[in-house]
């Protein structure tokens, strides 16, 4: 039987703490088990209970206070998550092996553990040697994504990490719901974005021609494959945390040896969400 995992990544901030918990909430609410694993050395407060804890086999303080390493914090995480990829017979010992399971990994923030350190991509081939089949969740938060320029960004650091990681990848804008009314109907924008009209919208801010022609080529490539699309994340809304949920179990076929399920969309694409439902409420 296989088991099945979330890799819940993002920027610092980003809410993936909070994903975890409602997650964890709403699994209840519908009778359904899934269970957490922090993997941020440099965690303080969890509001649920954990299966495991890598602060439990190494602390970024403890680094720090090291006088022959002399880590700064984000060195100090790095390191941290190195001694990790060489300790991953703790990870096994910590999960145990039993059948069906479904976990969250909650992950550091530290964007260079997606891009160019190899430590969460040996995490995923492990995972896979145990028999996860296993799904990124990237988290952005929607606040600072209501500006082009910044979606842009965001978006480069969703691909660098789904890239990175050769995983399925479900994007989600998180705190949906700390949103305005007006800024959630900016927002929809975003969410299936038409990058072209973007730029022609926001000639003004993005007029610098030294780099025109590379935002043009990025946004072509976003556009032109519909590589990255961004799911609302209210946590408040049990209706669209279901739509996300849909869709990272459909990515992972959990479930499918009972009945293959799709999210329940109105559209052919499994990606087009019908936002307008989602935020008829606020």
């Amino acid at each position: 039987m296989p088991r099945f995992a979330q890799l819940v990544m993002g920027p610092a901030g980003s809410g993936k703490s909070t994903y975890c918990s409602t997650m964890i909430q709403h699994a209840e609410s519908i009778n359904r088990s899934i269970q957490v694993v922090n993997l941020d050395p440099a965690a303080e407060y969890f509001s649920y209970p954990v299966m495991a804890d890598i602060r439990e086999l190494i602390q970024v303080d403890d680094v720090m206070e090291d006088d022959s390493l002399r880590f700064g914090p984000n060195g100090g995480l790095v390191f941290c998550m190195e001694y990790f990829a060489t300790n991953f017979d703790w990870l096994e010992e910590s999960l145990g092996h039993v059948e069906d399971d479904y976990i969250l990994f909650d992950c550091p923030g530290q964007i260079e553990l997606y891009t160019h350190l190899p430590v969460m991509k040996q995490l995923v081939e492990q995972l896979q040697q145990w028999e996860f089949r296993v799904c990124g969740v990237f988290l952005v938060d929607s606040q600072f994504m209501v500006e082009t320029f910044k979606f842009i960004s965001g978006v480069m650091a969703a691909l660098s990490a789904m890239v990175s990681l050769e995983i399925p990848q479900v994007n989600i804008m998180t705190k949906m719901d700390l949103l305005s009314p007006k800024a959630k109907k900016e927002i929809e924008k975003y969410l299936d974005p038409d990058m072209y009209s973007m730029m022609e919208d926001n000639s003004v801010a993005m007029r610098s021609q030294k780099f025109h022609k590379l935002t043009k080529a990025i946004c072509g490539l976003i556009d032109d494959y519909s590589m990255v699309r961004f799911l609302p994340f209210d946590r408040t809304d049990e209706e669209g945390i279901n739509i996300v949920l849909q869709h990272i179990d459909f990515s992972i076929q959990y479930g499918e040896d009972l009945e293959v399920k799709e999210p329940r969309e109105t559209d052919e694409d499994p990606m087009n969400t019908n936002y307008d439902e989602l935020f008829q409420d606020s």
